[in-house]
């Protein structure tokens, strides 16, 4: 067997389905000879947005993968494997290397090398013999432990190389459970306290920890905030949610952080991040997670369970059981969520009901919230204010209804994993949310929807401008007009054979949505394009 049909084989047998890249890399043959349907982008990072959605709205039971030529190919997807790696995301990438008689040469670029800061595992594959053992390291590397994409970079020239028999097995999976000592630590710690806050972190949807994190949550009495890459584990029209927190968060998120005397962290890392919700000084905290290294991170731990969040949560909730008989009261703490929602909401309605024109975006967030089916679709935002601006108000019901990221924030990626949730999800409405900015980097890929049938529904906020640049930009902005962005896309749109609305006036705003949903329902992209006024409010509390 040839090195090129192993490779396709092992990922035909670890039950990958699609192949996203950019040619030339032989393994895009390879994989179509064993009916993997290839996805051709138009730029290497939008196929690892797509891959590292087919990950994620699976909860890793379908690993995303993709592949990329050798030198600029390669040079160009860095981006995207560097926010695989900073989300915790396992995708295979398989980028094709230099000749092996040229590939240490100088410039030429080794992925294997420059990409291994960004990646769980990274090889270059030398010889033909060695291909099953790459493919099994890889692979086990994906399925098990922390996410991350793990990188096998194969010479142009070892594709068509003999490698002999070969008959390979998917590799196992296993998980970690917590010491019981430390399960009797946490739970002490959580019992003594007054004001416990659970926070949920990307971990719960790996896990598929979803049941267990309500039952925990309801056990307790205890509030519930997650982090982006959280949000959408616990259902955010539950009484004792209190929404998201990034970047911009819910009064309720603030109120309670500020005031809780135990943070119960499930499922997260923690990390220090300008995305992430800002926790005073002085907390203490129980600190459940797969990763070793994240523990003490950047917070003290009180008490550490190393270990997978539903087997986590299943220890604490047996521990707790013996002392909790039934769900405590949590009447007080609801009515307290309840009292700051409904002041939140009444702060931001005006916003969020604007009937000017320009549109405000918190309008068409609010209307497009109230439109789609939330149990039925997947959403993501984009890097930026999309990303404020719909966090602390999009209420996510089902797990995975949201993909939230921002550890690197790179520009344009909601469009590629808007296309990879419709892929692994055919039957859910997949929407990304993106500005003007955003599209600016990535915005050809829309033909990628057309052209591959991926009828994903794309929501532009068109204020031709980088709003959120305006403060900090004041001089240059005023001089050389230097935020000032523009351009006509749900022409764009339509030029690409795709439904393509340019929406101006607030009494339209549901009627083009629905309008969107219906050209997807019938198998076509749809891109609403929105013109917004330049709005830099945010909730930032």
């Amino acid at each position: 067997m040839k090195v090129g049909e192993a490779i396709a084989k092992a990922m035909k047998a670890e039950g990958m389905e699609i192949l996203c890249g950019y040619p030339v890399n032989h393994l895009i043959e390879f994989a179509a000879a064993q009916n993997i349907r290839p996805i051709i982008v138009r730029q290497e990072r939008i196929g690892l947005h797509m891959a590292d959605a087919i990950s994620r709205v699976t909860s890793g039971k379908k690993i995303g993968a993709f592949c990329m030529q050798h030198g600029p190919g390669a040079e160009n997807a860095y981006g995207g494997v560097a926010q695989c790696y900073s989300e915790n995301i396992p995708v295979l990438v398989v980028p094709q290397g230099y000749a092996r008689r040229i590939a240490g040469v100088d410039p030429n670029f080794s992925s294997a090398l420059h990409m291994r800061s960004v990646s769980k595992s990274a090889e270059h594959l030398m010889m033909p013999k060695e291909t099953p053992n790459a493919l099994r390291r890889a692979f086990s590397k994906l399925r098990n432990g922390r996410g991350g994409p793990c990188l096998i970079e194969v010479p142009t020239d070892i594709w068509q190389e003999e490698i002999g028999d070969f008959d390979y097995t998917p590799v196992v999976k296993a998980r970690t459970a917590p010491d019981p000592a430390d399960v009797r630590k946490a739970a002490a710690a959580i019992l003594a306290a007054k004001r416990p806050v659970i926070y949920a972190g990307t971990g719960v949807q790996w896990a598929e920890a979803w049941a267990e994190l309500k039952q925990f949550a309801e056990l307790l009495g205890a509030p519930v905030t997650t982090s982006l890459g959280g949000k959408s584990s616990f259902p955010e029209n539950h009484p004792l949610s209190l929404g998201s927190g990034g970047n911009s968060v819910p009064l309720a998120v603030h109120e309670f952080i500020k005031n809780a005397d135990l943070i119960i962290g499930i499922g997260c890392s923690f990390t220090e991040t300008n995305f992430g919700i800002k926790f005073p000084a002085g907390k203490k905290f129980v600190h459940a997670t797969l990763e070793p290294d994240h523990l003490n991170k950047d917070v003290r731990a009180e008490v550490a369970l190393l270990g997978d969040a539903q087997l986590v949560l299943q220890a604490l909730i047996g521990e707790l059981g013996q002392t909790i008989k039934s769900p405590r009261d949590a009447s007080a703490v609801v009515a307290e969520i309840t009292k700051l929602r409904e002041q939140f909401l009444a702060q931001w309605m005006p916003l969020l009901t604007s009937n000017d024109a320009p549109l405000n975006p918190y309008r068409v967030i609010w209307d497009l919230m109230h439109t789609v089916d939330r149990d039925n679709c997947i959403i993501t935002h984009d890097a930026g204010s999309p990303r404020d601006q719909i966090t602390p108000f999009w209420v996510s019901t089902t797990p995975l209804s949201y993909m939230g990221w921002g550890k690197t924030t790179q520009l344009g990626s909601g469009l590629g994993m808007a296309m990879g949730a419709k892929l692994a999800k055919p039957d859910k409405l997949c929407m990304n949310i993106w500005g003007d900015a955003a599209i600016g980097f990535t915005g050809m890929d829309f033909e990628t929807a057309v052209r591959e049938r991926i009828p994903i529904m794309s929501i532009l906020l068109n204020n031709f401008s980088m709003a959120i640049e305006l403060k900090v930009m004041p001089v240059s902005t005023e001089k050389y007009r230097s935020t000032d962005i523009s351009g006509n896309y749900a022409d764009m749109a339509k030029a690409f054979d795709g439904h393509g609305e340019r929406v101006t006036q607030p009494g339209d705003i549901k009627a083009a949505i629905r309008r969107g949903i219906e050209a997807t329902q019938q198998g076509k992209p749809a891109l609403l394009e929105f013109i917004t006024s330049k709005e830099t409010r945010v909730s930032k509390l």
